[in-house]
């Protein structure tokens, strides 16, 4: 008797696919729609970042020498980070609400791709931390930051972003899974929102004592900020543009692992 393997044919592959992305969207929708409706959400994640860039150049700035004529072009990046490292606090805390509502364990006796959920709030993270870094960059052309970036250097500085909020969401996934309290779920992110105060994103790391001058210029955040900078001012990129894709690389590998695994742990 002959056996024969039934392959899956490329109609069957394609709409598996297609089931996997329109299942995706809608999470998305499910997410961004909770976004929008939590004003708490947008103050906290675009205009305390915003406060913050106001104090620093027109309290701060005249005090702080940075070697730049402009210091509102000095400080944009880590703002950037700043604002973003926020908002993925928000990606645990409502994934793990959730997760405490049983949403997961609903959502896995339907019919849907069983990732879906996870991707929807990575990409809403994506989304929502796009918007805050949008509204964060039209504030500071206000206060008079000028950029003579070709087009090249801002798509640079837009997938070095991009990669860096997906490292750090899929971070913020594993308390998100894991955690026991809302408290727990979302405090992993004050030291990632703090990392850049001891970093090149307000001073230049020369002005620091020896110890933390070391640190500062060994941590993933100083090696972004200053690529960042160099793409925006059109100054040739050093080396540090790989330490910085090396660090988010790393990051976001490593926090996937963790993630899928906390995740598997969870539905099993």
């Amino acid at each position: 008797m002959e056996v024969t393997t039934q392959v899956p044919g490329s109609q069957e592959m394609e709409t598996r696919q297609n089931h996997f992305f329109s299942d995706m969207s809608v999470m998305l929708g499910r997410s961004m729609r909770h976004i929008f409706r939590s004003m708490d959400t947008i103050i906290t994640v675009t205009i305390m970042p915003i406060a913050m860039m106001l104090l620093f150049v027109y309290v701060f700035g005249g005090a702080i020498q940075t070697g730049t004529g402009n210091y509102v072009n000095y400080l944009l990046p880590g703002i950037f980070l700043i604002a973003i490292a926020s908002g993925i606090s928000y990606t645990a805390y409502r994934l793990f609400t959730d997760v405490q509502r049983g949403i997961i364990e609903r959502f896995r006796s339907m019919p849907i791709a069983p990732s879906t959920m996870l991707w929807g709030h990575v990409l809403t993270s994506l989304v929502s931390n796009a918007i805050s870094v949008v509204v964060i960059m039209l504030v500071a052309l206000l206060m008079g930051f000028r950029s003579s970036a070709g087009i090249l250097s801002w798509l640079t500085v837009v997938g070095i972003l991009a990669l860096f909020t997906l490292a750090l969401t899929w971070v913020a996934v594993i308390p998100g899974l894991t955690a026991k309290s809302t408290d727990g779920a979302t405090a992993f992110s004050y030291p990632i929102t703090f990392l850049p105060f001891i970093s090149s994103a307000f001073v230049p790391t020369k002005s620091m004592p020896l110890v933390v001058r070391v640190f500062a210029e060994n941590q993933p955040v100083t090696a972004i900020v200053n690529t960042i900078r160099a793409l925006l001012s059109g100054q040739p990129v050093s080396h540090e543009i790989w330490v910085a894709l090396a660090w988010c690389v790393g990051i976001l590998v490593v926090a996937y692992i963790f993630a899928m695994r906390a995740y598997t742990k969870r539905v099993s």
